[in-house]
């Protein structure tokens, strides 16, 4: 019987970012990573209503040479440690390398559907960028938009648009409870 999943972006969604004209920008340092206040009780809410939680995320400061990977493991430690998730999905690659699994590919996702027999269809994927919308939209996938009102345009149309992550999860329990 495969699962249901939400796969989730990391930075903006569930972390901090800094915005500089109009576009965010990942941490680089341990100092500057910190969760988003909705991040854990929102994961918890989608965890006990049986949904695994698979972070997928693009991280090309290190493929560019601008943040060691150990820096984004050590990240990803304080993540397993804070929220409930079955995996974390990275791309390390720099962004002209075109790799299969950097968004708006839908590698990471695949690659988690085939390790946690996930059902695609009756997924979910919640971003806050255009990459996020296409990568769900491409895995087939409910794609959800947080809106964080950065300066790009959003050329993949979501399946739904919202404010912040707690509006995203209300979709996701109202839609999920009907698949």
């Amino acid at each position: 019987m495969t699962r249901r999943a939400v796969f989730l972006d990391r930075d903006g969604i569930l972390v901090r970012t800094e915005v500089k004209d109009g576009k965010p920008y990942a941490p680089r340092t341990l100092a500057d990573f910190s969760l988003l206040p909705d991040a854990a009780p929102s994961c918890l809410a989608l965890k006990r209503a049986g949904f695994a939680l698979i972070v997928v995320t693009n991280q090309p400061d290190v493929g560019n040479g601008l943040v060691e990977r150990s820096v984004v493991e050590a990240m990803h430690a304080q993540f397993r440690a804070a929220l409930p998730l079955d995996s974390i999905k990275t791309c390390y690659h720099a962004q002209h390398e075109g790799c299969g699994c950097r968004k708006p590919e839908p590698g990471l996702l695949l690659e988690a559907a085939a390790e946690f027999d996930l059902n695609l269809g009756a997924s979910f994927m919640i971003g806050d960028r255009w990459l996020d919308i296409a990568a769900g939209r491409r895995a087939g996938c409910y794609a959800i938009l947080v809106d964080r009102g950065y300066a790009e345009s959003v050329t993949v149309p979501p399946d739904a648009t919202v404010g912040t992550l707690e509006g995203a999860v209300q979709v996701v329990l109202r839609q999920g409870a009907c698949c």
